[in-house]
């Protein structure tokens, strides 16, 4: 094999000067990923990957002019582009005060993981137990006081597999989106949904069918499967009992609630959402459940900026929720709801809960 590797090997490289790069801001709480243009070292390195063992040739398709005043010297590095709130809260539980320069102190504190004086909580030594998202954590850390930690579980592992749960074959869309809805009956919300699907699947005895029938990936359950055996065994050794709620959908919202409180956002007359703090326009993921039905008020797992911000993994929420379960984040001016304003048609309503 790595004589035909070598008999293969790249000989022609084509620079266009621009690559995807994945940023986080750490203000707005949104992902994104954007077309920008590389640094001086990577069409270095690109240039390099042309005739590695024999003679190459690298096109680029920018000036010279642009590489010598266009282009950085190196790339941004990745620490500086991603959210490390995870990290610091691992470093405080390893005994390492030091980090008054990370901006994810604020969210920590927010989120109970903090005292006011930096230290780690008996809340925060619970959450740092758990290899997620702080705000994952938080979740299931308040499913302890809602009796439905053996759901809320099951949600962060849908929600950290990452990418599409469903997929749609071009020939038969049709039925693809008919067993989506399925899981949505009743507008419940993305993360109700995503627990239908697992609660589904595991009482066909984590069937491969079964996924095949309701248009869902195979692989993306069976990760879930492996994240969710090792979150549960990581409940019990913080002393959460693992208990179902089922019957109450509403002990599960507070839950995701509880730990996703910073992530809230409020329909806008032209139909938008508009975040509550830190205010932006934004949108419901067209492949939401929620998406056509566009509730007064919502909580998101995260933003995802492509052609528009959009909401990703949304679900209805009170509002005098964030008063009594984050009282320390939001003022009761922030959550009045102004019933008499017009909305666009047939939004503002979708389960009652």
């Amino acid at each position: 094999m790595l004589k035909l590797h070598r008999e293969f090997s790249m000989k022609y490289v084509v620079d266009p000067g621009f690559s995807k790069m994945k940023s986080y801001n750490p203000r707005t709480g949104m992902e994104s990923l954007l077309v920008t243009p590389i640094s001086k070292a990577s069409a270095t390195q690109r240039a390099g990957r042309a005739g590695r063992t024999s003679a190459g040739k690298y096109y680029r398709l920018y000036t010279a002019f642009n590489y010598k005043n266009d282009l950085e010297e190196s790339t941004v590095p990745e620490v500086q582009r991603t959210n490390l709130a995870s990290v610091v809260l691992a470093l405080k539980s390893l005994g390492i005060h030091d980090l008054i320069s990370f901006g994810a102190l604020e969210l920590l504190f927010a989120l109970g993981a903090l005292n006011k004086v930096g230290e780690l909580t008996k809340a925060g030594r619970r959450m740092a137990e758990f290899p997620l998202d702080p705000m994952l954590s938080k979740m299931i850390v308040v499913s302890d006081k809602y009796k439905c930690s053996d759901e809320v579980i099951s949600i962060a592992a849908m929600l950290s597999v990452g990418g599409s749960v469903f997929y749609r074959p071009k020939d038969k869309q049709v039925h693809a989106d008919n067993a989506r809805i399925n899981f949505h009956v009743g507008n419940v919300g993305d993360h109700i949904a995503l627990l239908k699907v697992y609660s589904s699947w595991k009482e066909t005895n984590y069937s491969t069918q079964w996924c095949y029938e309701n248009y869902v990936q195979v692989r993306s359950m069976k990760r879930a499967r492996d994240i969710r055996d090792q979150l549960e065994g990581l409940v019990e050794r913080v002393e959460i009992e693992i208990s179902s709620n089922m019957n109450e959908l509403d002990s599960v919202r507070k839950s995701i609630v509880a730990g996703f409180f910073p992530h809230t956002a409020k329909l806008q007359k032209n139909g938008s959402y508009r975040t509550v703090k830190h205010p932006q326009t934004v949108h419901i993921h067209l492949n939401s459940g929620l998406s056509q039905v566009l509730p007064r008020w919502v909580v998101y797992h995260e933003l995802v900026l492509t052609s528009k911000e959009y909401m990703r993994q949304v679900t209805e929420l009170k509002p005098e929720w964030l008063i009594e379960l984050a009282p320390h984040y939001y003022q009761l001016k922030d959550v009045e709801d102004d019933a008499s304003k017009k909305m666009p048609k047939g939004a503002g309503k979708a389960a009652a809960i």
